[in-house]
């Protein structure tokens, strides 16, 4: 049994012994290298390559040439941008006068505010320095206050106001208006040196608005006035023409 499986064995291998030495002994040998081909077709283009480094300048050699003739002028370009404006030039000629308008229909007199006061002062009364005529003797549109002594004005114009105050010592006093947030004064001033009585008396013309007041106000060092029943001290003052 164990003949058949020996002899199988050595079959194998004289087989593979002699296909190898057969193929040893059939390969031919290699060809020589080809002649060239035809050169191929151009490729397509590379990438744009980066850029070089500036050259060095030229050393100029010619001779500068004259300056040519002006050409022709070119097409007007277009509007600027509006500058500053200027100052202001001087004040031309008078106009023609304007035709005569309309007459007007006549006003009525008594639709019209008439402010006027006056007011005495018998007692010797004052605040701060102000002079209060605490007697009223006239006070249309109520603009007089006797409490405070103060003027106030309700309709705009030109007020005219006086007043005339006894004494029979140095007496200064001074007309006051508080207009346009401004108080401005006007003094008169008299000297008694003998006692007997005088009269400082004084008036003045104001332009006033809706809300300004006027006052007497008196001097503190120089302001005694007379009191008693033989002589009255009056404040007064009234519109004389209404103003816009």
């Amino acid at each position: 049994m164990e003949a058949p499986w020996g002899w199988l064995v050595i079959s194998m291998l004289a087989i593979s012994l002699a296909s190898s030495v057969t193929e040893d002994v059939c390969r031919a040998p290699d060809g020589t290298h080809g002649s060239a081909g035809i050169p191929g077709r151009p490729g397509r283009p590379g990438l744009k390559g980066e850029r070089g480094e500036p050259g060095a300048p030229a050393i100029q050699t010619g001779i500068r040439g004259l300056k040519g003739d002006q050409g022709d002028p070119g097409p007007p370009g277009n509007p600027g941008r509006m500058g500053y404006p200027g100052p202001s030039g001087p004040m031309g000629p008078a106009g023609l006068p304007g035709l005569k308008g309309t007459k007007g229909s006549p006003g009525n007199i008594k639709d019209q505010p008439r402010p006027a006061f006056s007011a005495v002062r018998p007692n010797s009364v004052s605040r701060d320095n102000v002079v209060v005529f605490g007697k009223v003797i006239t006070n249309q549109e109520n603009v007089y206050q006797n409490n405070t002594g103060r003027f106030r004005c309700s309709v705009p114009g030109y007020y005219y106001f006086t007043f005339q105050v006894v004494s029979n010592w140095d007496i200064c006093l001074s007309i006051r208006s508080s207009r346009r947030d401004q108080i401005q004064p006007l003094g008169f001033c008299d000297f008694n040196s003998k006692g007997f009585f005088q009269v400082v008396s004084g008036g003045t013309v104001l332009h006033l608005q809706q809300g300004d007041q006027v006052w007497i106000e008196k001097d503190p060092s120089k302001g005694r006035i007379y009191q008693g029943s033989e002589a009255d001290s009056i404040f007064s003052g009234f519109l004389i023409f209404p103003s816009a």
